[in-house]
């Protein structure tokens, strides 16, 4: 039997970049890096399931395993995958496979719409696609061309005075070969003008700066040039749920973080978040959550 050198040398490599963010992230938690976008993670242990938003951009998992939620199907990703999010989308994830002599390592590195945009364009693949199969969320193998740039991303961190330079340049050829490979056709659906996803994708968008507003459906569909059965139906598509969902849910999460880092009580929480009724926002926070807010929060911190 002819051994896999293309295997082995991606699992190498993929090894060095753990080694790398292992150095840069030597203990347990979250780091923002000096690159826009460029986050990395380590867990010593597996988490609990935590409701976040996955924005538009790409995860790796270098080290353990992750799996994330969306709606009733349940994704998970390991070394040698990628996962990459084309619309931002309500999820929840958890680190399934991590130790201490093992921890958990991951990165992940999120693009401007804009940015994916002009990219498609110098590639000539902005035309108009069907929306068929459009799935928000894909794990696909590691293209070996995405791992070297990932790579040489976190190197860079290792050189500040290039840092502004260089590193918008390696973030669109990661751009370019995501947009030329496996997960290109999902990426494709939401900059391509005039596609039912793209318009889908400018409300979430709309939705994430004004999830403190009263929704009325017949706007929404409206901007998003559609009768307001065809944008429900598109909308569930695009992102597992309803918009009246989708804005409870970026209310309830914004109102978590409201509690956890700037110590807002609960009743004054919602009321940021746009809930007029206490006792509302407490039921809704203990459905999803699964206990109410005060309760929640001390959990979190213990």
């Amino acid at each position: 039997m002819q051994p896999n050198t293309e295997h082995d040398q991606t699992a190498g490599d993929i090894n060095r970049l753990a080694v790398a963010v292992s150095q840069i992230l030597s203990s347990e938690g979250d780091r923002v890096t000096d690159i826009p976008g460029l986050s990395l993670h380590r867990r010593q242990a597996v988490t609990a399931p935590m409701h976040c938003i996955y924005g538009l951009g790409i995860g790796v998992t270098l080290q353990g395993r992750k799996q994330a939620m969306i709606g009733d199907e349940i994704l998970t990703y390991v070394p040698g995958q990628s996962m990459v999010t084309s619309v931002d989308l309500p999820v929840i994830s958890h680190i399934s496979q991590a130790s201490a002599a093992k921890p958990f390592l991951g990165m992940m590195l999120r693009f401007e719409s804009a940015t994916v945009m002009q990219v498609a364009e110098r590639m000539h693949l902005s035309q108009r696609m069907r929306d068929g199969a459009f799935r928000p969320i894909t794990v696909q193998p590691l293209d070996a061309g995405v791992l070297d740039a990932l790579m040489r991303l976190v190197n860079l961190l290792k050189e500040p005075q290039l840092l502004e330079a260089v590193a918008p340049l390696i973030k669109e050829e990661i751009i370019a070969r995501l947009l030329s490979g496996s997960h290109g056709p999902q990426l494709l659906h939401v900059v391509t003008a005039g596609s039912p996803s793209q318009h889908i994708a400018k409300t979430v968008a709309w939705l994430k700066l004004n999830f403190r507003q009263a929704l009325r459906m017949d706007d929404l569909a409206a901007q998003a040039h559609m009768s307001p059965s065809t944008f429900r139906q598109h909308f569930r598509a695009v992102t597992g749920m309803s918009p009246l969902q989708y804005q409870k849910q970026l209310r309830l999460q914004a109102a978590r973080q409201l509690m956890l880092s700037q110590n807002v009580d609960a009743s004054s929480a919602g009321g940021q978040v746009g809930y007029e009724s206490a006792s509302q926002f407490s039921r809704e926070y203990s459905r999803l959550f699964g206990e109410p807010p005060q309760r929640d929060i001390k959990r979190i911190r213990l």
